[in-house]
């Protein structure tokens, strides 16, 4: 909620501001109402996060300070005993609600059941939208629900447990609000908010349709899609992310890149969605005559219609009352009212709901916010002294919102962004259009499809520049520093972010000191900084790390590579090569089709002149083989043992072996590379499995390697007897950290490491690079 909460960041006396008064600056905050909702969280997360022993030691303590508040002799202290009970109380609510709502969903019949996996027949109300999800064993659809009758072995009875649903694709259609009669197997949940996993098969039976007002909303949200169907680029689906949260279309890379740039909360419900919308509304409002108390009826409202329209999903009901404290800083006295409403959110979210408590979505909306209206003040007044109003607040805000939030940040992706506040800054004029044309194209939409269009086309483009703001960010030399997840390392972070707090408004305040942080910032993210030591003297090949896929380098020469595979990310594989000092490809080798192989192709090009590009004859997936000829231009089929040189490199095409190709599916149709540099033999893989590795043992036997490229990025399913085989004295796995495809299996990272192999994987080591030597020495980024 960066660029609709600025009026929160206007000092108290700035014209226009509402102003509190001349002297509001000098007078204390009272922050009665922040502390309660500070107590409310903390209650929450005692409740959630620690034991039984460690709850009752913490309400020792409280016990103890408030008994030193009576007994002190100074009256400023004993003054504080009535408000600290009243945050004790409100702390216990809070833990009560915690262990009752846990309690009602770890005990009741649905959550007792689901350990001895029963079939059952269930009633089902469905709470979210089906989601694919895409595992090791294919597609299939998620959902959140809540059961209201359940038959066991024919005893019925009547429940109420919220469960999550796992389908087939025909849950795709399923509609939010639906009531829903079902067959499936009960099974323990990992989430403390669910009772069970059910998972069922095949179409559902509708007991009910969805309220009016369920359809209603479903209807808007499918004419917003309609409004952008005229766009082709990823804009399309980024302005129903913007308007309603729906995110499901957005591509990966874009995300990746949003990611990347700290612009991840506008793919997300957040409270400036709903402070654009609602803002959006009361402008309306005041256009046809609206005002005073009519106004607040007109804004509740529109908060109701937001929240249908984007769903009653915690992170929806969150959003809405992170959005209602901007709305309500708006206007006169706007920083106390702000700060005040948002204790009285944050308390009455966790009393509703004490599970968002530990949530990560909850405490970056919380700190946001809070970071807004407690440092923007101050810093955009600073700024003030050099810069114009508008400009100081367009700085102010967005770093304010980053800096608290930070270490969250990091925790969750292990990375610093150093671009993040630019990227908002350049981004946020593009987002309140972008939204409101969005929103305003669907509704349009319903009575004149053409205007609909017409507007749905402008709200695109305001997206598309949204999009460019994030893939150049992301882009740049350094958009991020990695930053370790441990404890302490994010204590230092934190202490570095609170020093920061204190330190950056004298530093902002002056012309000279300002203009050489902006400028310090800046050549540190554009300028590529010198990595000491890498790449590694000798280096032969590089798996870089590219999150869940392949991009491998051989270096050819000074200055150049053979690269095998992109991987998903045109980012990370750019940068690894750029580190890498690659600046020439002669030639590149796309081992197949699939996304997490080819998708990166444009980062291999950024910058840098590519040669030939080889590929399996396979062209499948076709939509992926069409990105590929898009980008590459001409293309030529890797021919089966044929053999060639490129510079210090001997390659020899392996596979796909005959007869495998044409019926073995994509990844068996993987072109398999017997490499040999500097006196290092690799085998690079692709993704081949079983049944070809067994061809490849058949058709090459004998064979041995010092350096092998696990075949499909560790996967269970392999021919060990072929792997072993190879004596391979080092071995690689190219993979995402957290994937959800059970990757690298320890059924193969074991045998091989028994087998005499160093087994080395990137999402634990970074990129893994190779150098020449007699065994090859391994050297890793991390």
């Amino acid at each position: 909620m960066l660029s609709s909460a600025a009026a929160l960041a206007r000092e108290p006396d700035d014209p226009g501001s509402g102003s509190d008064g001349p002297d509001a600056s000098a007078r204390p905050r009272d922050l009665r109402m922040a502390a309660t909702g500070v107590a409310a969280w903390a209650g929450g997360l005692v409740a959630l996060l620690v034991s039984g022993r460690g709850q009752a030691a913490v309400l020792a303590v409280a016990v103890a300070v408030l008994l030193l508040l009576v007994r002190s002799r100074r009256p400023s202290l004993a003054r504080l005993a009535p408000a600290v009970v009243g945050w004790l109380l409100v702390a216990a609510a809070v833990a009560a609600s915690a262990g009752l709502r846990g309690a009602a969903v770890a005990d009741g019949p649905v959550a007792r059941l689901a350990p001895m996996r029963p079939a059952v027949e269930a009633r089902l109300v469905v709470t979210s939208d089906p989601r694919p999800l895409q595992g090791r064993y294919g597609e299939r659809m998620l959902l959140r629900g809540d059961l209201t009758a359940l038959a066991v072995r024919g005893q019925a009875r009547s429940v109420r447990a919220p469960v999550l649903v796992v389908g087939d694709a025909a849950w795709a259609d399923v509609e939010l609000g639906s009531t829903l009669r079902v067959h499936g197997r009960l099974a323990p949940a990992d989430d403390r908010d669910r009772a069970a996993v059910l998972t069922t098969a095949g179409h559902p039976e509708v007991l009910a349709a969805p309220s009016v007002w369920w359809r209603g909303a479903a209807t808007v949200r499918a004419s917003i899609r309609d409004a952008v169907s005229a766009r082709d680029g990823p804009e399309r689906a980024l302005v129903p992310a913007l308007v309603t949260g729906d995110d499901h279309d957005v591509p990966e890379q874009v995300q990746t890149d949003f990611r990347t740039s700290g612009l991840t909360h506008l793919l997300a419900v957040s409270g400036t969605n709903l402070t654009l919308v609602v803002g959006f509304l009361l402008l309306v409002g005041r256009w046809c005559g609206v005002r005073g108390r009519w106004q607040y009826l007109l804004g509740a409202l529109g908060i109701v219609g937001f929240v249908l329209l984007a769903r009653t999903e915690p992170s929806v009901v969150r959003a809405a009352a992170m959005g209602t404290v901007a709305l309500l800083g708006l206007g006169g006295n706007g920083r106390d009212r702000g700060i005040r409403a948002l204790g009285v959110a944050v308390t009455g979210l966790l009393l509703w709901d004490p599970w968002l408590a530990a949530t990560v979505g909850f405490a970056l909306s919380v700190l946001a916010t809070a970071g807004i209206l407690f440092l923007a003040p101050a810093w955009t007044a600073a700024l003030g002294r050099w810069l114009p109003g508008w400009a100081a607040q367009a700085v102010a805000v967005p770093l304010a919102a980053q800096l608290v939030c930070t270490p969250v940040v990091a925790a969750l992706s292990g990375q610093v962004s150093l671009v993040a506040v630019v990227a908002n800054l350049l981004a946020a004029p593009l987002v309140a259009p972008a939204t409101v044309l969005g929103l305003f194209g669907g509704l349009v939409g319903l009575v004149v499809p053409a205007a609909g269009l017409a507007l749905g086309w402008l709200a695109g483009a305001c997206a598309a520049g949204i999009v460019a703001v994030a893939h150049r960010s992301a882009t740049l030399a350094l958009p991020a520093v990695e930053w370790s997840t441990s404890a302490p390392s994010l204590a230092l972070l934190t202490v570095l972010c609170a020093g920061l707090a204190v330190l950056l408004g004298p530093l902002l305040s002056r012309r000279s000191t300002g203009s050489a942080c902006c400028l310090l910032l800046g050549a540190v993210v554009v300028v590529p900084l010198p990595s000491p030591g890498w790449p590694p003297d000798g280096w032969v090949l590089a798996a870089c790390d590219v999150g869940q896929g392949d991009a491998l380098a051989v270096r050819a020469g000074p200055g150049e590579a053979v690269v095998v595979d992109a991987g998903p990310d045109p980012a990370l594989v750019d940068r690894c090569l750029d580190r890498l000092d690659v600046e020439r490809v002669p030639l590149l080798v796309l081992t197949h089709f699939h996304a997490d192989h080819v998708d990166g192709l444009a980062g291999v090009y950024a910058g840098r002149r590519v040669g030939e590009v080889d590929v399996t004859s396979v062209r499948d997936p076709a939509e992926r083989a069409t990105y590929v000829a898009g980008v590459a231009g001409e293309t030529v089929t890797a021919t089966y043992g044929s053999t060639r040189t490129v510079g210090d490199v001997t390659l020899q095409v392996l596979g796909p072996p005959p007869g495998v190709s044409a019926a073995g599916g994509p990844n068996n149709a993987s072109v398999v590379l017997l490499v040999e540099v500097r006196g290092v033999r690799l085998l690079l893989t692709g993704d081949v499995e079983p049944e070809a590795q067994a061809a490849l043992a058949r058709a090459w036997p004998g064979l041995s390697v010092d350096v092998l490229k696990i075949p499909h990025h560790g996967s269970r399913f392999q021919d060990l007897d072929f792997l072993r085989g190879l004596h391979a004295g080092v071995a690689v796995a190219s993979v995402g950290e957290g994937n959800d495809y059970g990757h690298p299996s320890a059924e193969v990272l074991d045998p091989l490491a028994d087998a005499g192999a160093r087994v080395f994987r990137t999402d634990h080591d970074g990129t893994v690079v190779v150098t020449a030597g007699d065994p090859p020495r391994v050297v890793t980024e991390d």
